[in-house]
């Protein structure tokens, strides 16, 4: 990349997480003045308390499983002991690591990062509320402790991320009840846990605190766990963790959490079927989704259009403001880091062509990402991954499919690491062939899944993917058997 920008354009990005932060990078790298604006470190949610503590946490529970299963491969370990002070402390180190590595590389880029709440002045200007020594200007009317800076922008990219939902019950903000925020840093293991949603979030605690030893019973309103993934997939997923001792309640809704009468413990209340029924628990998760984060960024003042669902932008990730693009969880829709990353690179390549040409062009296309085709994954044991359209979608399209199946029972390499749970499922279009999507249970699921992204990012049918030699033994020769030799 070289510098291109003659005079030099400015560009403010409001959050510090992977879309945020690696949009800063790329757009430094390409010659513009940056600023990186948030009010928390840098990594945004996924860093500090989504996507790699809960990946801290899956390789704990990967090694105690390990542990538990080894006088099946013939080892002895004697007795097996969790310290959790220490699950929390490596998690810890971590993230400070990896905050350290993107601290670092902002630096390099002369990417200036200020630390504070960012809100809209207009359509050019963040405000940006600091406390201490954060910002170098003080402005008269302001809290003690507290600065503001104005910072004046060509282009303003808006990446606050998403803050967890909750359901509006009796006893949601009761002690003992928590959000994915609080699970990664308890001071001990719940000897019973009560998850309320069956989603990626709620799974993979489900997961990881069976695997440590709790009690665990997760409760869903749907009829199926992992809404909006691919119904076969889920409904075998159910019975895979209900073979370990995950206790999962479909159809259920959560009316009220109370105290309970003895020990001090939560009675979760729900109703199934026209019955009422209770759980109890010594913590409860909410794991009800996430929401986009836009109230405090003034987005009114502006005229930026956007609903509780998030800010409303065109392909290009423009907002109505054309100069204001919106990327990641705050868009709505499909909340991963690696879509706001790429969302990211999207804005811009549109405000480069911009700068380029002096003006918009509206619904502009200048790459070849497909944001149809968006790997997803879940870091429970075993791991589920899923990319393209479900059976679902293909019926409400009018699509005519085939649906190719194989199971990981077969498979030489997850018989011989004994995790042979697992299923794979290809779609394909029944008149040319193409892929149109694939869903997956079972072991580096989520590193199988990357292969059929690739292949779909091609257009490729089931017959090319039929001629790929793929080598033995692998787990990825599950994707080679569901198509068939």
């Amino acid at each position: 990349m070289v510098d291109i920008m003659e005079p030099k354009k400015k560009i403010t990005i409001i959050g510090a997480g992977p879309g945020g932060y690696e949009t800063a990078l790329a757009a430094a790298s390409w010659g513009l003045e940056v600023v990186l604006v948030s009010d928390s470190p840098v990594g945004g949610v996924c860093l500090n308390e989504g996507c790699i503590p809960t990946k801290t946490f899956c390789r704990n529970a990967e090694l105690l499983d390990n542990l538990k299963d080894a006088s099946e491969f013939g080892i002895s370990t004697g007795e097996i002991s969790l310290d959790f002070a220490k699950v929390i402390e490596r998690k810890n180190a971590v993230i400070s690591q990896l905050q350290g590595g993107i601290e670092f590389l902002l630096k390099s880029k002369n990417v200036r990062f200020v630390r504070g709440r960012a809100e809209l002045k207009d359509k050019n200007t963040v405000i940006v509320h600091c406390s201490g020594s954060e910002c170098p200007t003080k402005e008269e009317g302001t809290a003690a402790g507290e600065s503001t800076e104005e910072i004046v922008s060509d282009f303003i990219v808006i990446a606050t991320g998403s803050v967890s939902a909750t359901l509006p019950i009796t006893g949601a903000d009761a002690e003992g009840v928590v959000t994915s925020r609080e699970m990664l840093s308890l001071d001990s293991i719940p000897q019973r846990l009560c998850i309320i949603g069956a989603g990626v979030i709620g799974l993979e605690f489900a997961s990881i605190f069976n695997s440590f030893g709790s009690e665990v019973t997760v409760l869903e309103y749907c009829k199926d766990i992992l809404p909006h993934f691919d119904t076969d997939l889920a409904k075998r997923m159910k019975q895979a963790l209900g073979k370990k001792g995950i206790k999962i309640e479909t159809g259920a809704q959560v009316k009220a959490i109370e105290r309970a009468d003895t020990g001090g413990s939560l009675s979760v209340i729900y109703s199934k079927k026209d019955m009422d029924l209770s759980t109890e628990a010594d913590k409860v998760l909410m794991a009800v989704g996430r929401r986009p984060a836009v109230q405090s960024l003034n987005l009114d003042a502006v005229g930026i259009e956007y609903s509780p669902k998030g800010i409303v932008t065109d392909s290009d990730m423009r907002t109505n403001v054309p100069n204001i693009f919106a990327i990641g969880d705050i868009r709505g829709g499909i909340m991963l880091a690696h879509a706001a990353t790429f969302e990211g690179k999207r804005a811009l390549n549109a405000i480069l062509a911009d700068i380029r040409e002096g003006s918009p062009e509206e619904g502009r296309i200048l790459d070849g990402i497909d944001f149809g085709i968006i790997p997803a994954a879940v870091f429970t044991r075993p791991e589920v991954a899923t990319v393209g359209l479900t059976e679902e979608d293909c019926k409400d399209k009018g699509l005519k499919i085939k649906c190719l199946k194989s199971m990981f029972r077969a498979n030489g390499k997850a018989v011989a690491m004994g995790e042979a749970d697992g299923y794979c499922k290809i779609i394909t279009d029944a008149e040319d062939g193409r892929i149109l999507g694939c869903h997956l249970f079972g072991p580096h699921a989520s590193d199988i899944i990357q292969e059929v992204a690739a292949l779909m990012n091609k257009k490729a049918t089931i017959d090319e993917l039929r001629d790929i030699i793929h080598a033995h033994p692998t787990l990825s020769e599950v994707i080679l058997s569901a198509a068939g030799i």
